[in-house]
């Protein structure tokens, strides 16, 4: 079986984890953050180590193995590889030192999003730094161009979200506060939506199929996500705003 077979064998595992996470997550919502009950799914880490655990391989196994690539050193290779880390190194150094959670978290969620991250950075990292050679030309190419400006937008929209979110927190408390500056005047979870957008302008500037899997991905974690969380609010905040949608302004 060549690499190719196996790249492929490999994308459509994502394709069904996509397919199986949605089902699931539309059952019941991952056991983390405001949605972990407290108890009932094994041991525990801090929301800090297991987020950090979880994340790491998208950040360093995505550089080892785009460090393998023949094409490690082309001008569009390292444009990908700046987009990508641009998104994980704030996801996964940065982030979790400004939050102020006490929260555990399972370590059967850590331990899975550690597996699923290996996985989707091996196939991306591989594909962009060995399996295609981009010519300096794909820098004008309309799918790179469009996709790179989706992606810039979406991690705007996730970060600038994410910073209102870390702003409600104040030094000692641990409640949660109904947002309403920013994008959440429209929905409530402008950060998912943010990150949905950066993964769509990924696949679009790669051009891959590991790429439209890993949006493909995203969406299906993240939408039933928006929703849990939508309600969640809804349920807990007798004034919520009735205007306000959960991922898409005026839609859902």
């Amino acid at each position: 079986m060549t690499e190719p077979d196996v790249y492929r064998l490999l994308v459509w595992a994502l394709f069904g984890l996509a397919v199986a996470t949605f089902l699931c997550l539309l059952l019941k919502p991952a056991p983390y953050g405001r949605h972990y009950p407290g108890s009932g799914w094994g041991p525990t880490v801090s929301s800090k180590a297991g987020w950090i655990a979880m994340e790491c391989p998208a950040v360093f196994f995505f550089l080892f193995v785009y460090l393998q690539g023949s094409s490690r050193g082309s001008l569009v290779s390292l444009a990908f590889l700046a987009m990508w880390q641009s998104h994980y190194l704030n996801r996964t150094l940065i982030y979790p030192f400004r939050t102020r959670s006490v929260r555990r978290m399972p370590l059967v969620v850590a331990g899975s999003g550690f597996l699923f991250n290996v996985l989707n950075a091996y196939v991306n990292a591989r594909f962009v730094s060995h399996l295609v050679d981009y010519g300096v030309s794909w820098l004008y190419n309309p799918c790179f161009v469009i996709g790179a400006a989706i992606f810039v937008g979406g991690i705007l929209l996730n970060q600038h979200s994410d910073n209102i979110l870390l702003s409600l927190r104040k030094q000692g408390t641990t409640g949660y506060v109904v947002p309403d500056r920013g994008a959440f005047r429209y929905v409530s979870c402008p950060n998912y939506l943010g990150e949905i957008l950066e993964w769509m302008g990924w696949a679009i500037a790669t051009w891959s199929s590991g790429g439209l899997a890993f949006c493909v991905y995203t969406v299906a974690n993240l939408v039933p996500r928006a929703r849990s969380n939508h309600r969640w609010y809804q349920e807990r905040f007798p004034d919520y705003p009735p205007g306000r949608r959960a991922l898409i302004p005026g839609v859902f």
